[in-house]
């Protein structure tokens, strides 16, 4: 199970036992907002996008939409999301709990800006009814982030 693989992976880090597993699903950004207790934005949601060349996750608070525009001009193509049968393969986590953590070594993470503004986010923790409480520079350091975009809108 991936959310096995995560909670191995953050014990290199003494934070497994952080993780939070919920009864409710938390598989999107409303159920997960509401088993965690707090508002959807500081759901800090992970989207597949495909690349020419493989795919990438860009994690974003869960208020945040892709920007079309600012996302080519980041990463030079056109923002697709992968379908959904290709995103266990390619990333190593299903729909639904994927989570920029214990990931496929090709994939690369990029954290959006939109959660720079909240104290700590929650991402996903490898299933739909987990998560884990980060500050946005424990996210950047566990999610061993490339870097910090501004890809999103509607969130200022």
């Amino acid at each position: 199970m991936a959310i096995d693989k995560v909670k191995e992976y953050f014990r290199q880090y003494g934070r497994e036992k952080d993780i939070l597993e919920f009864e409710a699903s938390s598989a999107t950004v409303e159920l997960a907002a509401k088993a965690a207790n707090v508002i959807p934005a500081r759901i800090a949601k992970t989207i597949s996008l495909k690349l020419e060349d493989g795919c990438i996750l860009v994690v974003t608070a869960g208020d945040a939409r892709i920007d079309n525009a600012k996302y080519r001009a980041e990463f030079k193509t056109k923002a697709k999301m992968l379908p959904h049968d290709e995103v266990e393969a390619l990333i190593g986590h299903e729909v639904g709990g994927v989570c920029p953590f214990a990931i496929n070594d090709n994939v690369a993470v990029y954290l959006d800006i939109s959660l720079k503004r909240f104290d700590t986010v929650f991402p996903a923790a490898g299933n739909g009814n987990s998560a884990i409480e980060l500050t946005s520079q424990e996210l950047y350091e566990y999610a061993r982030a490339s870097a910090w975009v501004d890809v999103c809108k509607e969130w200022e």
